[in-house]
């Protein structure tokens, strides 16, 4: 089942238009994640909304939002000022230009989306729409309100649908020059160029998703797994970075490296540990119960403070 939609409102390409549904197209939560507890008593710590000089705690209602033009000074914003200010966007994706995928640098994508009809009617006109995006092998660029805030949107067809990515604005960039300008100039050589083009070569594939394995994440269920089942955590050692004296020698050994590791990688890969359903299931389950009825339920507070 789809998740619930980000947004909702009307794609426009000139005349043509059609209701659309926005989703993430991405998801954080297979991902492991930790609450902070009281280490004495092993309760859950919670946060709460209070005022800066009484300290008392302030309901929702209550809370407004406020622009600080001096310390301590601010210009209080209700929610039907900020509604005043809506813009077209707020409800239509209105594409404006076609641009080649080249022109748009890396460093302006946000997050992606999928786009799909709303609703039984506008598939026609959604259609149009794609295939002639497709057909022009073309990002159409548009724009969209999100979270009270408007973000460029970059659209292109992936299958039966679109996929939007937010692009941010040119003052959200930093300028490079900032962190680059005090790298030395130094001359390299065309011979240690040689040596790191035959590594490049060597390590050269195709990106595929699927060979790689969150590592960090495999680590965080092993020692998960490890406290649950009351073994002894021991400490991994942790690399060390050399300090490299001679570069060229560097190279050369670099080169026989990377003709070994080609050869591994031409082995069977190994079948990555991840199951369909996320990497969650790989934990141990509780005691006792089906690995079903473990991942339904949740371990008990004391549970939880044996393994904090």
């Amino acid at each position: 089942m789809a998740p619930r939609a980000n947004w909702k409102g009307f794609l426009r390409l000139s005349l043509v238009t059609c209701p659309v549904a926005l989703y993430p197209a991405t998801s954080e939560s297979e991902k492991i994640s930790f609450n902070q507890l009281n280490r004495q008593t092993g309760h859950r710590i919670k946060y709460l909304k209070v005022d800066a000089d009484t300290g008392d705690e302030v309901p929702n209602e209550d809370i407004v939002k406020g622009y600080q033009i001096e310390k301590d000074q601010f210009i209080e914003v209700t929610k039907e000022e900020l509604e005043e200010v809506a813009l077209e966007s707020t409800r239509t994706i209105d594409i404006d230009e076609f641009v080649d995928r080249s022109d748009i640098d890396p460093r302006y994508l946000i997050r992606p989306y999928y786009l799909r009809p709303d609703g039984k009617v506008g598939h026609d006109a959604f259609a149009v729409i794609r295939e002639t995006i497709r057909e022009v092998d073309k990002v159409a660029i548009g724009r969209v309100v999100l979270t009270n805030r408007e973000h460029i949107i970059a659209l292109e067809p992936r299958d039966k649908g679109l996929t939007g990515t937010l692009l941010r604005y040119p003052y959200e960039v930093r300028d490079p020059a900032e962190y680059f300008d005090e790298i030395q100039d130094v001359k390299i050589t065309k011979d240690m160029l040689d040596l790191a083009r035959h590594i490049v070569n060597q390590k050269a594939g195709r990106f595929e998703p699927d060979k790689f394995e969150d590592q960090y994440e495999t680590a965080l269920i092993d020692l998960i797994n490890q406290k649950r089942a009351g073994k002894p955590i021991r400490p991994t050692e942790r690399p060390r970075g050399e300090n490299v004296v001679d570069l060229m020698d560097a190279l050369r050994k670099s080169v026989g490296g990377a003709a070994a590791e080609t050869r591994t990688s031409k082995k069977p890969a190994k079948k990555s540990k991840k199951v369909a359903a996320g990497q969650k299931e790989m934990l141990m389950p509780i005691e006792g119960k089906k690995p079903k009825e473990a991942a339904a339920k949740k371990p008990s507070a004391g549970a939880r403070r044996k393994s904090a």
